[in-house]
């Protein structure tokens, strides 16, 4: 596909331009909100296990506040979600023809397996508190958490197919040119489906949980709620370290995946020009596109080291690389560093806050709760960065090696419609998120209820308040 005519461009830009500013928009928007439910998801089954486990009623408290919190990223994530269905077809019915029976066979297990799973065991978690057995609601959260999870799946498993595609086969040619699965769990488990996988889900966690901490640090030094701030800091916290150093561990196993399947993408993220067996891992610093050239702070010989763990191994760089196969280097460069930077911090924030935990004066640091307050936009920027550093990487390629992003693209839509959609679409997400942000301080404002210390109905405790302590 080499041109699109003047129906194709509108004010100079042209409808693939539009098409992937829409798209990018749509699911840069989306991905704030399904990491806090996956995350919040197992900050509820820890706070109910907690309570079934001690009796403590602070527990059941914590479990009914931020089960609210929940239900409100829940509902703003499916309904962000479902336009992306719509542009496959509107925007990209060349790629969707391409792909429709890997992504059909994957998304309809997304469906099956996860979203009615999680929506089927919502109801209870939501509307069965009082109503139904303490053993009857811990397994629909337990159920929930895990449909959020197995969402992630079967998203990842379709992403990563366009990252690594296995199993399958091309049949015909050209425009109807697709690929048919020939093998289901060689497709499922492509190359780079278990490292994404398991750093998207250490990316939700530490979202869920650093939201727990920011709110917890907020009641803390306006001196409001303080022993259910108390507790909720301590799991917050702990989730948090542990979520943050999985983080690591599986950003360094996803690193090496990309240079073995992908080693443009890794040439993209170092901005390395330069074939070598002695790669320098570039810590900070901006590409120079139009030279050639990465300038910025290195640590010699480190990027060999940490894919290959000895001295000696090649890395391919950017010059050995045909041009028209290289992606975006400096973006991707930008989008991987700030991740990268991010997650480092959030882990140092964790270990800092666990530190002042264990010695008791985490509450006297009001300057450390300040940035435990805004520590919550670490995580979610991050995993927007991760995001679009590992499709940019991509680039040129929607399916690596198999289809081009321009090729991937609709034949009949047109510039001014996309433009249209696009300041629609970006208004209508404004408004959503204003929404979104409305309802969380209402619920953060309002606190949780003193009612929720006694449970009732079936979730009631004999003798629950006989020598009870607080955490």
């Amino acid at each position: 596909m080499t041109g699109f005519g003047k129906k194709r461009k509108v004010a100079g830009v042209d409808v693939l331009t539009l098409s992937r500013v829409q798209f990018g928009l749509t699911i840069g928007f989306h991905y704030i909100y399904p990491p806090l439910s996956i995350g919040l998801g197992v900050m509820l089954v820890i706070m109910e296990a907690a309570w079934l486990k001690t009796k403590n009623p602070i527990y059941h408290q914590m479990a009914r506040f931020w089960t609210k919190v929940f239900a409100l990223t829940f509902a703003l994530g499916v309904a962000t979600g479902i336009v992306m269905e719509f542009e496959f077809g509107t925007n990209w019915a060349t790629y969707s023809r391409f792909v429709g029976d890997v992504f059909g066979s994957a998304l309809a297990a997304e469906g099956i397996f996860a979203f009615f799973l999680e929506s089927g065991f919502l109801a209870i978690l939501l509307f069965g508190w009082d109503k139904v057995g303490r053993k009857l609601h811990f397994f629909a959260t337990c159920m929930v958490c895990l449909g959020a999870h197995f969402s992630a799946v079967w998203i990842i498993v379709a992403n990563s197919w366009m990252q690594t595609p296995a199993g399958y086969h091309i049949v015909g040619r050209g425009l109807h040119a697709r690929a048919e699965v020939t093998d289901f769990w060689a497709m499922v488990f492509n190359p780079s489906f278990p490292d994404r996988l398991f750093h998207t889900l250490c990316g939700a966690w530490q979202a869920g949980a650093f939201l727990v901490v920011s709110v917890s640090a907020w009641y803390l030094l306006k001196k409001k709620h303080v022993d259910f701030a108390r507790a909720s800091l301590r799991i917050g916290l702990l989730v948090a370290l542990v979520a943050a150093l999985l983080q690591i561990i599986s950003g360094d196993s996803s690193a090496r995946g990309v240079a073995k399947s992908q080693p443009a993408k890794l040439a993209g993220f170092e901005g390395l020009y330069n074939t070598t067996s002695n790669a320098p891992l570039v810590l900070a610093g901006y590409v120079d596109e139009s030279n050639s050239k990465t300038v910025g702070i290195e640590v010699p010989d480190l990027l060999t080291w940490m894919i290959y763990h000895k001295p000696n191994g090649v890395v391919t760089g950017l010059n050995d690389i045909a041009p028209a196969d290289r992606p975006p280097v400096a973006a991707a460069f930008l989008f991987f560093h700030g991740m990268v930077g991010i997650g480092f911090t959030t882990f140092a924030i964790a270990v800092a806050g666990c530190f002042y935990l264990g010695r008791g004066t985490i509450t006297k640091k009001r300057w450390f709760l300040w940035v435990l307050v805004f520590s919550v936009l670490g995580p979610e920027l991050a995993n927007e960065m991760g995001w679009f550093a590992a499709e940019v990487g991509r680039q040129p390629w929607i399916v690596w090696h198999q289809l081009r992003t321009p090729e991937g693209l609709s034949a009949v839509v047109k510039a001014h419609a996309v433009l249209t959609s696009l300041i629609l679409f970006t208004f209508i997400y404004f408004l959503l998120f204003a929404v979104f942000i409305y309802l969380l301080n209402d619920k953060i404002q309002h606190g949780p209820h003193d009612e929720d210390l006694i449970p009732s109905g079936k979730l009631a405790l004999p003798d629950e308040w006989i020598d009870h302590k607080k955490p």
